[in-house]
């Protein structure tokens, strides 16, 4: 993997070929495909579109997009009740901490109090949270990284919620939950009504959970069926809009690659593209996080459990083996053509845990993008400060062919030039979104490429 810096303007080469909006925070890491024909650097400016878009219609779209993989992180929204200062001060912990990783936005989670879910004592005790729309609003205008929220569907103001999420907190990214349980009195709309009702709601776009549980033998029979079906329920919410799909934190990958294949299989004999899956992971280090795992029906092997709880550093151990699960999906799943992503989430507020969660998805992004089989970097891009505060120094690294090393092209900006040079950028991407609206007659985008080329000799 090689690390790169360019200055202003960060911009990536993906399935939708975007402008890249620039973060509001000093650095922020991004990924750039590099695959490019005859082996050149490029630089692009591209799809420029006549409406507004924003970062939340970024991650929607790179949610969709079958041709990139898509890297999230997850976040729980502090307790109820809890001070605007404080969710602030949380909120930007989180972002300041995860703006070292190349993350393409946030997951943030609905959490609701699940009594028959298990028949386990629950670990650690329920306590309620406060709204995932009205939390992923705030992380997001404080990281200017977009949320897809998680939202479970039971509940009897629903329709109200969703109308905030995409108006009031400006969401576009969905997540539908059902309820972990049938038990008890049930309020909200179903699962295939609540698809309806987001589906029709201008401006969000959803997507739903997956569970391999279910695709067990053993869940068949529970069940009363001869084989697993959740690649069924999958297909079935595909067809009524949802356009990915989010896992469950994965700690054995047999139930996975089945669901995988049959997913795969369905899609095919049906002529559709399959959707995107996200895999969720999240370290655990010690006895009581593995236990609230298993209470969240995460289904884990015994031997993988001991592996994990008897090493010398549990939490190393269970970075190690979660890397090695992700990495025999996927030599199972190659050729599937199933569009993969990954979660990682801390289910504790255990700090090892959380400090694993980034070690983490650093070497699992490493190992998935590296199966793409394509080069790829991760490049970092540094806001220039107010006049007077600092001295800013861009470099744009380009890959030389002849030793594989990195040749720089450094200039130095002056405190008093970056007025200026905002001034300047200002005027230019004004005369290009003018462009854009004046040969886009069609509604459409067009495509501005600037490429610095490094052919073969």
């Amino acid at each position: 993997m090689r690390t790169t810096k360019i200055n202003r303007i960060d911009l990536m080469r993906d399935g939708e070929r975007r402008l890249i909006r620039m973060p509001e925070e000093r650095t922020c890491l991004h990924l750039v495909d590099v695959s490019c024909q005859e082996q050149r650097s490029c630089i692009e400016v591209t799809r420029i579109c006549k409406m507004k878009s924003s970062s939340d219609d970024v991650l929607a779209n790179r949610l969709a997009d079958p041709a990139r993989p898509v890297f999230l992180l997850g976040e729980v929204p502090p307790g109820e009740g809890t001070s605007p200062g404080k969710c602030l001060e949380i909120a930007t912990k989180f972002a300041a901490r995860s703006r070292a990783l190349a993350t393409d936005g946030f997951i943030v989670y609905d959490i609701q109090d699940e009594p028959g879910r298990s028949d386990m004592k629950r670990p650690f005790p329920f306590r309620r949270v406060m709204d995932s729309s009205k939390y992923a609003s705030l992380l997001a205008k404080t990281s200017n990284k977009a949320c897809c929220v998680y939202k479970c569907v039971a509940d009897a103001e629903f329709e109200d919620w969703i109308e905030r999420a995409a108006t009031e907190h400006g969401h576009s990214a969905i997540n539908l939950v059902g309820r972990a349980s049938s038990q008890g009195e049930y309020v909200g709309p179903t699962i295939a009504k609540a698809m309806e009702l987001v589906k029709d709601k201008k401006n969000l776009r959803f997507g739903c959970v997956c569970i391999a549980e279910r695709h067990t033998f053993e869940a068949a029979k529970s069940r009363g069926r001869d084989y697993p079906t959740e690649h069924l329920n999958m297909l079935r919410k595909q067809k009524a809009g949802a356009e990915w799909f989010i896992s469950q934190a994965v700690y054995d990958p047999e139930p996975t690659i089945r669901l995988l294949k049959d997913y795969a299989a369905s899609c095919r004999e049906q002529g559709i593209q399959p959707k995107k899956v996200i895999l969720t992971f999240a370290p655990v280090s010690r006895e009581k996080t593995m236990n609230f795992v298993k209470w969240l029906g995460v289904r884990v092997p015994q031997e993988t459990e001991s592996k994990i709880l008897t090493a010398e550093r549990p939490v190393d151990a269970s970075v190690d083996l979660l890397c090695d699960i992700l990495r025999t999906i996927l030599q199972a799943c190659s050729g599937l053509h199933v569009p993969l992503g990954i979660s990682c989430e801390s289910v504790s507020i255990f700090k090892s845990e959380i400090d694993a969660v980034h070690e983490l998805f650093r070497k699992l992004q490493d190992i998935l993008l590296t199966s793409r089989g394509t080069p790829w970097v991760v490049q970092w891009v540094e806001v220039i400060p107010p006049a007077g505060v600092a001295q800013v120094t861009p470099t744009i690294a380009a890959k030389k062919e002849k030793d594989g090393d990195y040749a720089s092209a450094s200039s130095t900006i002056l405190p008093s030039s970056a007025v200026k040079i905002g001034f300047y950028g200002a005027i230019v991407g004004a005369a290009l979104v003018s462009l854009g609206v004046m040969m886009g007659s069609s509604g459409d985008f067009f495509t501005v490429r600037i490429a610095l080329n490094q052919r073969r000799k």
